[in-house]
């Protein structure tokens, strides 16, 4: 969540495609639209995509939300008109200014802490923090999906008060701010609110912390939890777990869990988007009198039928034996045959080969015959 003090050099209606005067049901319909077309799910390792996903997600987090959309409109005017605040004759082109003297309780985001003469909200902090971590999985892990135990130390709900940080749960008025979870400056010509520091703008103080968490609803402590990793992700894509992350102060929901996939290379298998590939070995008789031949899958091998007259080198499709895809149909596996020659052959194998090329000759086959070497 963007803090105000970085409204100034952003325009969340730009970044949605909509303007300041859109309704909210056109800024909520702009902002599904961006982040499906643009969610990283959807398009694995492209940075851009990702980056505009955040943005998207942030712009939304503002103004679509009526309380913080106003607030943002009100801040964005007070910075348009005349490049500065007015107030009382003065003008103020620097927000240190006003500022000058006197006490302050944390500068520029003091101003904006709460709104000005509008609606407070709490500088408290509504979420925790989100977590990123790394795990390896082999090619056919990631292809067919997988659930593995992670083990992650942060940020956890205080066993013993619940997460509420008080251990009875008794809370009392916030003296300093009498309970209204704001503190009110005045400034000459000018009037700001700003969130309470002794009570983080909640209006309510706890009388009887948890003597386990110390008063903030959270401990540190290892946790396993097990993820999900679904079908068919690729080497580098992230995987998001809502709610997974660092427990939030005195009871607010936790962050979230990033979880970024590696990948190892397989063996057998190599992969191009949902289909997988594979090089299967073959004889010269096998191509030429055809058969049918066993090839590996991520379930159980296939027989696949090899037709007589079979270039060496040839791309045989089998439907739907490649990767899950997420709407429950699968890819297709690309069968590649490759002519494995002897290299030891018995006495009677070459009398044989050398019969079959007498035969060859007699029947007027010449394996160079199209070659475009011949024509130099």
């Amino acid at each position: 969540m963007a803090a105000k003090n970085e409204w100034v050099d952003k325009d969340y209606y730009a970044d949605l495609g909509v303007t300041s005067s859109a309704s909210d049901a056109d800024i909520k319909k702009a902002y599904r639209k961006l982040a499906r077309e643009n969610h990283p799910d959807s398009h694995p390792g492209d940075a851009i995509r990702e980056e505009k996903f955040k943005k998207v997600a942030e712009a939304y987090d503002v103004v679509g939300d009526p309380t913080r959309r106003k607030e943002y409109d009100e801040f964005k005017e007070m910075l348009r008109v005349g490049g500065g605040f007015r107030g009382g004759g003065q003008s103020f082109q620097d927000f240190s200014d006003i500022f000058g003297g006197g006490r302050s309780t944390g500068g520029f985001s003091d101003i904006f802490g709460g709104s000005w003469g509008a609606t407070r909200r709490s500088a408290r902090p509504t979420r925790g923090s989100d977590v990123e971590t790394e795990i390896t999985l082999d090619f056919r892990e990631a292809a067919k999906g997988t659930t593995l135990p992670v083990q992650l130390t942060g940020d956890a709900p205080c066993a013993a008060c619940h997460g509420s940080g008080s251990r009875t749960g008794a809370t009392s008025a916030c003296k300093n701010c009498n309970g209204t979870g704001y503190v009110t400056e005045n400034r000459g010509a000018f009037a700001f609110s700003a969130p309470c520091p002794d009570c983080d703008g909640t209006g309510k103080v706890i009388t009887d912390p948890c003597p386990d968490c110390r008063g903030t609803g959270t401990v540190r402590r290892s946790r396993s939890i097990t993820v999900r990793i679904p079908a068919g992700v690729v080497d580098g894509q992230k995987v998001r777990l809502a709610g997974q992350g660092e427990a939030g102060p005195h009871g607010t929901p936790a962050g979230d869990l990033f979880v970024t996939v590696h990948v190892r290379p397989d063996k057998v298998f190599t992969r191009d988007g949902d289909n997988l590939e594979v090089e299967v070995p073959v004889s010269f008789g096998e191509l030429a009198l055809g058969g049918t031949v066993s090839v590996p899958t991520l379930e159980k091998p296939v027989r696949v039928r090899i037709p007589a007259g079979t270039p060496d080198g040839r791309v045989l499709r089998v439907r739907g034996r490649g990767v899950p895809k997420r709407d429950g149909s699968f890819g297709d596996l690309y069968v590649k045959v490759k002519i494995r020659v002897p290299k030891d052959l018995t006495d009677d194998a070459k009398d044989a080969l050398r019969n079959y090329m007498e035969a060859e000759k007699h029947m007027g086959f010449d394996p160079r015959a199209t070659w475009a070497g011949n024509e130099s």
